[in-house]
């Protein structure tokens, strides 16, 4: 398993019921790709952006289809920019893929509805709750800008290699940015909806 599966994994099996934004979820999925990435080390920081190694690729398809999409051509890309391009839809992608799998399943679907995805009890589960349990950093640090809090708060703090803090806080200031941009279009919507209500 990798870290994108184990945080998808965790945000189901924690959250339960309670709604995680896709976009959210993506963008966090992204940099836990970079992070893997990184320690693999297929990929190397070098001034805040990506450069790609010559180093075999991960075993993992989803990664190696991440590590496909690197940008090749020098300036190289921030991760600032990985993290929206490739975060662009990503959940839905890793959802489809564990489903295949037989990962997470579809509980509560009737023939008008879709229903939640829950995860199946299985050897990537296991390892995935034994990573959680333990507060693995990176995966704790990940969850929890997700809303997801471990009993260990230590979050950030324990992550000792300066290129995964550089992605952690390029995934926290994206989140931030993702919040903001909703919130401006919510107060647009708002003054649009007054301008064709009119005075009562």
């Amino acid at each position: 398993m990798t870290t994108p599966r184990d945080l998808l994994i965790v945000t189901l099996d924690i959250a339960g019921q309670r709604p995680i934004e896709s976009g959210e979820l993506s963008l966090a999925l992204a940099g836990a790709e970079l992070i893997d990435l990184l320690q693999s080390p297929t990929i190397r920081l070098d001034g805040g952006r990506i450069v790609p190694g010559h180093l075999p690729g991960p075993a993992d398809h989803l990664l190696e289809v991440a590590a496909a999409a690197l940008v090749m051509e020098e300036p190289h890309e921030s991760v600032s920019d990985w993290l929206w391009r490739r975060g662009k839809s990503l959940a839905g992608t890793y959802v489809a893929v564990l489903e295949s799998e037989g990962v997470i399943a579809r509980e509560g679907r009737t023939r008008f509805q879709e229903g939640w995805r829950v995860v199946v009890e299985s050897p990537s589960r296991r390892k995935a709750a034994d990573r959680w349990a333990s507060s693995e950093p990176v995966l704790v640090t990940l969850a929890d800008f997700l809303g997801i809090h471990s009993k260990d708060d230590r979050g950030v703090g324990g992550v000792s290699n300066y290129a995964v803090q550089t992605v952690l806080a390029a995934v926290a200031d994206a989140l931030v940015e993702l919040d903001w941009e909703r919130q401006r279009r919510a107060i647009e919507q708002v003054g649009f909806d007054n301008i064709w209500r009119g005075p009562e």
